[in-house]
């Protein structure tokens, strides 16, 4: 069933032990850069480096002792995948974890350093989903998908639930979108505890199956996205497209060099680390100031797992040196 405030109020004292609350942040200057009163929800200080670590959190600790004998297995390209391992770890149980050959060497090693088994794949979706029902067939773990369960869902709604407590009634909330599990979560929070607030979506333009599908009102799955948005190319869920396609004001999206200009933002201007995803809404924000100018908006930065050794902004100059 999908969470109801009652649901999401339970979820925040089941996870309260494991889960940090993370700070909200403020900076004058990207305020006045996109003319907005910006507050950032930075769950790149999560445990795991993510806001994933709330839904698998949750996942796991729920489990009957039965369930978790059996351990867990899902398919990732990294954050749910970092999320679950080190939830299971903490449970001690075992996490399998199916990773796409393309995914994030820090990532790949920080499901390692939690225990997680890895069984690499082709990154496509069905490669995932295919490899992973081998696993499940010959271990027997139960599947935690990384959005498309209510479970996790309702872990992911507390992140914004803790942001209205310290941005009460926001005019505006946004976040990144991928498989929807945030946004989704972040939907019902605003609905149970800051109705009048807006709720955007934010997605790379080399990725936009969600701002297809909530224009066309019908899931749209995401075609071969190349985007260094790694963290979004994964495309709605079947329980988190209904609740993005009534709730959400809107499906914004960016392009890949503004992505990259959002995310050097955020790192010069709030001293604090941010992986691409984290900086899609800050990127949408720059390319629709009509919208949010003036406006008191909530912007939830999703994690901060990058790879040190490539970062976007380096590796451009070296393209630029190489002509």
């Amino acid at each position: 069933m999908e969470p109801k405030k009652d649901d999401i109020l339970r979820v925040r004292e089941i996870i309260r032990p494991y889960v940090h609350r993370t700070p909200v942040l403020t900076s004058q200057a990207l305020n006045r850069i996109t003319g907005s009163d910006l507050f950032f929800k930075c769950e790149n200080f999560q445990k795991g480096g993510a806001f994933k670590f709330r839904g698998a959190s949750h996942a796991v600790m729920t489990l009957s002792e039965e369930e978790a004998r059996r351990g867990v297995a899902t398919h990732s390209s990294g954050n749910h995948a970092q999320a679950l391992a080190l939830a299971a770890s903490m449970r001690g149980i075992r996490a399998h974890i199916v990773m796409p050959e393309t995914a994030p060497g820090i990532k790949v090693a920080a499901v390692r350093s939690y225990g997680g088994q890895i069984t690499f794949c082709r990154p496509t979706l069905a490669d995932r989903e295919a490899t992973l029902e081998n696993i499940i067939e010959e271990t027997g773990a139960l599947e935690i998908h990384p959005y498309n369960d209510y479970r996790i869902i309702g872990g992911q709604a507390t992140a914004a639930a803790e942001l209205f407590e310290e941005c009460e009634m926001p005019d505006c909330l946004i976040t990144p979108v991928g498989g929807g599990g945030l946004l989704g979560g972040s939907i019902l929070s605003t609905r149970y505890f800051s109705p009048d607030t807006k709720v955007y979506g934010a997605e790379p333009e080399q990725a936009n199956d969600a701002w297809q599908s909530f224009r066309e009102k019908k899931l749209i799955p995401v075609n071969n996205p190349q985007t260094i948005a790694d963290g979004l190319r994964t495309s709605l869920g079947s329980r988190t497209f209904p609740i993005i396609r009534d709730g959400a004001t809107d499906i914004l999206t960016t392009s890949e060099a503004r992505i990259i200009e959002a995310m050097q933002l955020i790192w010069e201007r709030m001293k604090i680390i941010v992986e691409p995803s984290s900086a899609v809404p800050l990127a949408v924000i720059l390319d629709h100031p009509a919208l949010f100018s003036g406006k008191k908006t909530g912007v939830v930065l999703s994690g901060g797992n990058v790879d040190l050794y490539r970062l976007p902004w380096s590796e451009q100059d070296a393209g630029k040196n190489k002509n």
